[in-house]
């Protein structure tokens, strides 16, 4: 209990590097005109300046004679983008990326539009160096790389995991926690449905600061420990509402990253699948530690009233820690 207190406390030292920190390097290919191709990159700024990754055409491929290169530091990425004339189609052709000084474990997610209509995206792992892109949509791998996305947002995703944990100790009990988790499944899985098909638009600014805003009224509500209120009495009703909004979180995510042209629905229902997977292992996880700590706080004479309130506290404390820095830090960007 003891470490458990320290650690969270540790932890609301430094809120601000559990935001967004965890991006992929992002790369885009675009077909402008037959075999012309404008090549965008956006770095996170965990990356050295001296170790920026390179993305590499086919051989065939060389700049445009009549451009350069242009980038632009920006407050949170590093962003370029460079013109390639090449010889031949790079549907079917291998693009490599490299550091220039080493592997910083970073994954890279890639977009390859062609001017046909057709768009391809790929998550490279970061032991993954190469990718050849597809000659036409294959519905497996679409499958296959939308599911690794979702997973890969939701375990990135802190403000949505911190959500999670909130309506995981409030529900208290295995039955509660199952019914609370439902609501929020199904209500962000619905907007996300919306937004993601554009039939939903609302700006991301606003939809991210009220995100976070969701995290501090779990925070206070658990610092307060009022057992009569909707919130403690039905979790599954807070957990729904707000789901909604996390919903549009998730597709502004999904919209950055790029549909598939062709397998649309089977990008939209997997991306989601990925989302569900993560966060229903993260939520079983969170329960089992929850059920380890009370067994061990009563076998070891930690069960009063006295040392649960001082675990209460410490828990609500630095989750709102997090949650109002991230909250005033996202009303700056459209204030």
């Amino acid at each position: 209990m003891k470490f458990l207190i320290i650690t969270m406390m540790l932890l609301s030292l430094s809120p601000g590097a559990w935001a967004d920190d965890a991006r992929p390097a992002y790369f885009s290919i675009v077909e402008k005109q037959a075999l012309v191709y404008m090549l965008k990159w956006r770095i996170p700024p965990t990356i050295s300046a001296s170790n920026l990754p390179t993305l590499a055409l086919p051989a065939d491929c060389s700049h445009f004679p009549d451009t350069v290169s242009s980038e632009r530091v920006l407050i949170q990425t590093l962003q370029g983008q460079r013109l390639y004339q090449c010889q031949q189609s790079l549907s079917g052709g291998d693009i490599q990326i490299s550091y220039p000084v080493f592997n910083p474990s970073l994954s890279s997610l890639v977009k390859y539009n062609a001017l046909s209509g057709e768009s391809y995206t790929r998550m490279l792992a970061p032991n993954e160096y190469s990718w050849t892109i597809p000659e036409t949509e294959s519905a497996y791998q679409v499958a296959l790389d939308y599911t690794r996305l979702g997973i890969q947002h939701i375990w990135e995703g802190i403000d949505h995991l911190l959500f999670l944990l909130c309506l995981v100790w409030i529900a208290g009990s295995f039955s509660r926690i199952l019914i609370t988790v439902t609501g929020f499944t199904l209500s962000h899985s619905f907007t996300l449905a919306l937004s993601a098909l554009d039939l939903v638009h609302l700006p991301v600014p606003p939809v991210e600061a009220v995100i976070a805003l969701s995290i501090v009224f779990l925070a206070t509500e658990i610092a307060k420990s009022k057992r009569d209120s909707l919130t403690w009495n039905y979790p599954v009703a807070v957990s729904t509402a707000f789901g909604l909004l996390h919903g549009l979180g998730f597709a502004a995510v999904l919209t950055e990253i790029g549909l598939p042209q062709v397998e649309l629905v089977t990008g939209l229902l997997f991306f989601n699948v990925g989302v569900e997977v993560g966060q229903l292992v993260f939520v079983t996880i969170v329960a089992l530690v929850m059920w380890l700590v009370r067994r061990m706080a009563v076998t070891n004479s930690f069960a009063s009233p006295k040392y649960h309130d001082l675990a209460r506290v410490c828990f609500s404390y630095t989750i709102g820690v997090f949650a109002t820095y991230w909250m005033v830090e996202r009303c700056m960007q459209f204030v």
